[in-house]
């Protein structure tokens, strides 16, 4: 009798080993390691880990890896200089004018071209998006500034 025990015993865990390597091998069809680096629908991984597809995630962070966000614009504007990107000059409208219609994209921006070529950096595109909105900002308050200049010239004049 503790002979059948053991021997059902024996054949329930062969079998659950059994279904659990095959059950990793096929769900795990897609992953390779090679020196040290994991891909993911990829056979030659080129980062820690490189993935050929669709990502789902709920959140994603990323750390700024030394990056300078640009809180330098408004120091600049405000200040006169900023101590955080020295060398930080804030195109006028028309000098971006200029640029844009030699260059087809936005000053500190690569080009689409570019991006194709060389992908994305997703650090550094945030933070150069950041800035052409905090530059943006500036011009829309410049704007505004010189909108309520003008109505107050118009009111004095009808008056």
């Amino acid at each position: 009798m503790r002979f059948l025990y053991v021997l059902s015993f024996l054949l329930i865990g062969s079998g659950l080993i059994s279904c659990s390597a095959y059950a990793q091998k096929s769900s795990f069809s897609n992953l390779i390691e090679k020196n040290g680096k994991i891909g993911i629908g990829t056979n030659n991984p080129d980062a820690l880990l490189t993935v050929k597809g669709d990502i789902h995630a709920q959140e994603v962070v990323i750390d700024l890896k030394g990056a300078v966000a640009p809180d330098y614009v408004f120091e600049d504007y405000f200040h006169g200089k900023s101590n955080s990107n020295p060398e930080y000059r804030r195109l006028t409208l028309k000098e971006t004018e200029i640029y844009l219609a030699e260059n087809l994209h936005l000053p500190g921006i690569p080009s689409a071209e570019s991006m194709q070529e060389n992908g994305i950096d997703l650090v550094q595109q945030n933070l150069m998006l950041l800035e052409k909105i905090e530059e943006l900002t500036l011009y829309l308050l410049e704007q505004q500034k010189e909108l309520d200049s003008l109505k107050e010239k118009i009111e004095e004049l009808n008056n």
